[in-house]
């Protein structure tokens, strides 16, 4: 199951894993959040 997070009104990427019962984030939409960079994936 995939789904989209607002965190501060910016979207962020999640998978659910039915199996290991996790979510798991877009490490590259929540640096963009924290960092606020227009390029997040050079962090």
């Amino acid at each position: 199951m995939n789904n989209i997070k607002l965190f501060e009104e910016k979207q962020v990427r999640s998978q659910w894993n039915d199996t290991a019962e996790k979510w798991y984030f877009s490490i590259v939409d929540v640096v963009a959040i924290l960092m606020d960079s227009p390029n997040p994936r050079n962090y």
